[in-house]
């Protein structure tokens, strides 16, 4: 089974409960308003990294994409910041990864996967989501961080 952490919106915000989270995952998929780069350099060596460059990351946003097309486990992921910037979208896609209204949204249209972890750094409400994939099935789960004093900033 792999086990995929999704976040977005991080905005120079990387709390311990998502850090400890992501301890455990084999990817980790970012989706933007990153911020900083050392935000990254926390992230890579935790698994496989694939980020993409969100409104807020023009520091950063001359390393980072802002469209990313890859597979895990036969499973063909797009990834962008904003869902509005999707102008075609390959017809084997099966995950479409996206942040930027900082609430978090699941939705299956046609067998297709459209996800907004929403924000983990930003927001009353922080969250995130884990895929995973067993056998080239998919389940998701969305994470409700704690706030406040339970939530230290990187």
């Amino acid at each position: 089974m792999k086990k995929i952490g999704v976040l977005s919106d991080t905005h120079n915000l990387l709390r311990d409960p998502v850090l400890d989270i992501l301890k455990g995952c084999d990817a980790i998929l970012h989706a933007g308003d990153i911020c900083r780069e050392d935000i990254l350099d926390l992230l890579r060596p935790l698994g496989a990294l694939y980020a993409v460059r969100g409104n807020n990351d023009s520091g950063i946003g001359k390393y980072l994409s802002g469209r990313l097309e890859f597979d895990i486990e036969g499973i063909r992921f797009l990834m962008v910041h904003n869902r509005m910037d999707i102008r075609a979208l390959p017809e084997d896609t099966k995950v479409v990864i996206y942040g930027h209204t900082h609430r978090y949204a699941e939705e299956w249209e046609g067998g297709r996967l459209y996800l907004n972890p929403g924000s983990c750094g930003l927001g009353s409400t922080p969250t995130m989501a884990i895929l995973e994939i067993e056998k080239g099935r998919l389940s998701v789960r969305k994470i409700t961080l704690p706030c406040g004093s339970a939530a230290a900033q990187k």
